[in-house]
């Protein structure tokens, strides 16, 4: 008889993966019982549509209006 190659052991369990948390939430602090908004908004667009923040520009991915930093 072949001898057992000694293998990987399974205990029948899964491993837990840690879920990333949504980017939503980078958006605002919590102060309290108040929230306050980190990013800016849209001056085209209106409240509820934030603008990426670059290294040298403000950008809407909704209505494509960027905004130079000096």
């Amino acid at each position: 008889m072949a001898k057992k190659k000694g293998g990987k052991k399974d205990d029948g369990k899964k491993q837990v993966k840690n879920k990333v948390p949504s980017n939503k939430y980078k958006a605002y602090k919590v102060t309290g019982d108040t929230l306050e908004r980190i990013q800016k908004t849209c001056p085209k667009c209106g409240p509820g549509v934030f603008m990426a923040a670059h290294k040298n520009r403000n950008y809407c991915g909704k209505c494509e209006f960027t905004e130079f930093k000096n």
